[in-house]
């Protein structure tokens, strides 16, 4: 066991200035960089447990020098490939520094929403049928299950959706895997619309563990969640609420997301996203190991739901990833 007192704590983050050398290609290119309130608030539950918190800035910045720390806490998503959420991981291996939350392995395939509904339905757990359409060939697949949903395979935050990612015929499917091509230059999930209630999931400590299952908003006309709607600035007049989280449908949420971070061996912290069919049934949507802690987001709810100030929930969240790492 390490003595833990006063561990120099570094935080991985993204910022637009890193990447100020790119092209701009999209809209949302950006969108999964955290704010800096975000930054803020892990500082305060680091400072809580008497820590010094280390602005380290993204993974490039790594590649410079060494940090000077004894550990990372990590949520540089990277930019720009499929493995941009592995390079501060393997960096932190290659400097042999200990890493709060999932390696590389684990977020490579997690950013994968194909690998990751693979996954889930090898144990069990329910997903919508889909294809890809592969961006090198080219080439649509012959898709008939309308409406369809059309999102990239190899991003987070809603990129890429918009109500034209809703398809209802070949034509339209056709139209917006081209758009987003054009975009992301990368492949494009295909899959079942679920038209019904959405939900996600937050789970972390050491085994992991669920936290209550929160339901999200969808949007009347085309069946999507708000949060994404709302990310792209559009205005949403008319949304759905089920409120109706009862306790086998709870379960059911929590059980499956304990057993994808099991057999995914993700660590510390994650959230996992669901959908329910016309019947009320879920289904897994997608697993995101590098989740936000934006204040307005997931955790910071979850923290006033339990009536806890947000810096102590991540607290919380902290100490056992250092309990882990045989910090404390």
């Amino acid at each position: 066991m390490i003595h833990s007192k006063n561990l120099r704590i570094g935080i991985v983050f993204d910022s637009k200035e890193e990447y100020a050398h790119l092209p701009i290609s999209s809209s949302d290119q950006f969108d999964e960089f955290e704010p800096i309130s975000t930054i803020e608030a892990m500082e305060a539950a680091i400072l809580l447990l008497g820590h010094t918190p280390v602005r380290l800035g993204g993974p490039l910045s790594l590649f410079k020098k060494q940090p000077d720390v004894h550990v990372i806490w990590n949520i540089g998503e990277g930019f720009g490939t499929r493995n941009r959420e592995a390079w501060t991981p393997v960096l932190a291996e290659l400097f042999g520094i200990p890493l709060l939350g999932s390696d590389a392995l684990t977020l490579s395939i997690s950013l994968d929403k194909s690998r990751s509904k693979q996954i889930a339905r090898s144990i069990g757990i329910a997903t919508t049928d889909w294809t890809i359409a592969k961006y090198h060939e080219k080439s649509i697949p012959n898709w008939a299950d309308f409406p369809a949903f059309i999102k990239p395979r190899y991003e987070g935050t809603a990129k890429g959706i918009q109500p034209s990612s809703v398809v209802k015929n070949p034509l339209e499917l056709k139209v917006e895997v081209e758009r987003q091509w054009a975009i992301y230059q990368q492949d494009i999930l295909i899959e079942h619309l679920l038209s019904g209630s959405e939900f996600t999931c937050a789970v972390s400590g050491t085994p992991m563990k669920a936290h209550s299952v929160l339901e999200r908003g969808i949007d009347s006309r085309t069946r999507i969640g708000i949060h994404a709607l709302e990310a792209k600035g559009l205005q949403i007049d008319d949304y759905e609420l089920s409120n109706q989280v009862n306790e086998e449908l709870e379960k059911t949420i929590q059980h499956w997301s304990e057993a994808l971070c099991e057999e995914m061996e993700v660590r510390d912290f994650a959230r996992l996203d669901f959908k329910c069919d016309a019947n009320g049934n879920p289904h897994f949507l997608e697993i995101n190991t590098l989740p936000t802690f934006a204040v307005d987001n997931t955790f910071a709810i979850l923290a006033e739901l339990e009536g806890k100030p947000y810096p102590a929930f991540l607290s919380e969240i902290l100490l056992a990833a250092l309990k882990r790492l045989n910090f404390c």
